[in-house]
């Protein structure tokens, strides 16, 4: 890609992500009533930042530029989903607090990061990752705001955009090659400069 084009797509995503937290901030908006808000709870709403936040840093300091545009777009879908059904279904929360439980929109999106990461870059890089989005997900559950139903549900959302848009990450200056000759086998290696 063209570094024009590397810049829209910057902006662009700068664009999404100032808009998804002002209204995921706005979704999760609990002024019915105001519960306390423990630590584990603050450290989940946390890891909903920093996950996308460092996935998509990560993709940007590598100058995937191909990368960085399949996040995004599984990003938007994963919050076009997740935020459609809340409003569609208006399930209350455990804590009643407001009818947005359904599916969890902090399990969607650290899960789609998780996957993200996983599908493009491979699994030992995705396990960090998962562990926190599994943390996240249970601290939905531990704050009274979501049951196991809404956490799975935001867990799918978020691992299945990827599975549309994601591909693997191949590094254009490495190539591990195969032939086989009638009986022998050759296994090389290729980096260019």
């Amino acid at each position: 890609m063209h570094r024009s084009n590397s810049s829209l797509y910057r902006i662009v995503i700068s664009v999404c992500l100032i808009s998804f937290f002002t209204f995921q901030l706005k979704a999760q908006d609990t002024s019915e009533t105001k519960p306390k808000v423990g630590t584990v709870q603050r450290v989940g709403d946390v890891f909903l930042f920093v996950l996308p936040a460092a996935t998509l840093g990560t993709s940007l300091i590598l100058d995937d530029d191909k990368g960085v545009w399949q996040f995004t777009k599984g990003f938007v879908l994963t919050e076009v989903i997740t935020f459609g059904l809340k409003i569609g279904i208006n399930k209350p929360r455990p804590d009643q607090s407001n009818d947005n439980s359904f599916p969890s929109g902090h399990t969607s999106t650290v899960f789609h990061s998780a996957g993200f990461i996983n599908k493009r870059y491979g699994f030992k890089y995705a396990i960090p990752s998962y562990i926190i989005a599994g943390y996240t997900a249970a601290s939905r559950i531990d704050s009274k705001k979501h049951d196991i139903l809404d956490v799975l549900a935001g867990a799918a959302i978020g691992l299945g955009s990827n599975l549309l848009f994601t591909t693997d990450y191949e590094m254009e200056h490495m190539e591990l090659t195969y032939s086989k000759f009638e009986n022998s086998h050759m296994i090389g290696f290729k980096y260019m400069f």
